[in-house]
């Protein structure tokens, strides 16, 4: 695992909820193919904290009062099923653990947050559309992955949906795409220069493949701000906006934290004030962004336009 710390505006450091009483067994959620689970102050720990290294923990704030969680909980349960093991989804009763809703901030239900890495990422609160919960949970992972977060739980044991109902088929797991095996492992293992060295294989068969160009993207990004001091990097391109690699190294970082809008802002405000080798070199880099955060984000629709503004 990469010592890249993950970081993010409003991020809360969990470490303290160390789960000070005796861990127990989880208890299984209501649905979601195994991948949902209860979880208390005394199993936060061990469900939340440890397994957010290796795959991102989706929180879900709710009490059994609230009726705008009656609505939300189903949605974030079928995401969890349908993803299959690419984030697990905690839910907490805020009444019996007010502990870890304090920590976290709580401050109305549903509140729905992240934890990666040990920290936790905010993501939206009240009752919202499937769509736009699957939307946020895209960006999620897709930062996750930025952060050398890349794994893929099992069905937990003893979560709903781990075990087939009686008379029912057992769901086929979706088999990972072989030719990535490789490259998943070393992210994992925070071996980007063999990770690297996976997709760019695949490339070599295959240069049209979608997935492996953002995948090699990703890596490339993390190698990048691999032990950078993402605070000062931002603070130094702030303090001099004609310095191109100050501001390619902010952007990346910006990227990496969640900020993607401030990104593209930088990034194209500087394709506006350099000419040459420079612009192209910026310019480059925008789309390697682009890449990363997915065409189908309406964040990228956005600064594509901006940046064919800044070209033309």
């Amino acid at each position: 695992m990469s010592s890249q710390s993950f970081s993010r505006p409003g991020a809360v450091d969990l470490s303290a909820l160390n789960g000070g009483g005796t861990p127990q067994q989880a208890t299984p959620g209501a649905s979601g193919g195994g991948y949902v689970i209860d979880v208390t102050e005394e199993t936060f720990q061990s469900e939340v904290l440890t397994r957010s290294m290796t795959v991102p923990v989706v929180i879900d704030f709710w009490a059994t009062w609230c009726e705008p969680c009656k609505t939300l909980s189903p949605i974030l349960e079928r995401l969890a099923a349908q993803h299959e093991g690419r984030f697990v989804l905690a839910k907490i009763d805020v009444d019996a653990n007010q502990a870890i809703a304090q920590a976290a901030q709580v401050q109305s239900i549903p509140t729905v947050v992240a934890v990666v890495r040990g920290q936790l990422v905010p993501m939206f609160q009240g009752a919202i559309p499937e769509a736009q919960a699957q939307q946020v949970i895209d960006q999620l992972l897709q930062m996750a992955v930025a952060n050398g977060v890349a794994g893929r739980a099992d069905p937990i044991p003893g979560a709903a949906g781990a075990e087939p109902a009686e008379g029912e088929a057992e769901a086929e797991e979706e088999p990972i795409d072989p030719r990535f095996e490789a490259a998943y492992d070393a992210i994992n293992a925070g071996d980007f220069d063999r990770a690297a060295q996976a997709y760019q294989q695949v490339l070599a068969e295959a240069p049209a493949d979608a997935e492996a160009k953002a995948g090699l993207a990703q890596v490339e990004l993390l190698r990048r701000t691999a032990g950078a001091d993402p605070a000062g990097a931002v603070a130094a391109a702030d303090a001099d906006p004609t310095d191109v690699g100050a501001q390619l190294l902010a952007a990346d970082i910006e990227v990496v934290s969640g900020r993607v809008d401030q990104a593209f802002d930088r990034l194209i405000g500087t394709v506006r004030r350099v000419f040459g080798d420079d612009r192209e070199l910026v310019r480059a880099r925008v789309v390697e962004l682009f890449d990363i955060v997915g065409g189908a984000d309406p964040r990228v629709a956005k600064a594509r336009s901006a940046l064919a503004s800044a070209l033309f």
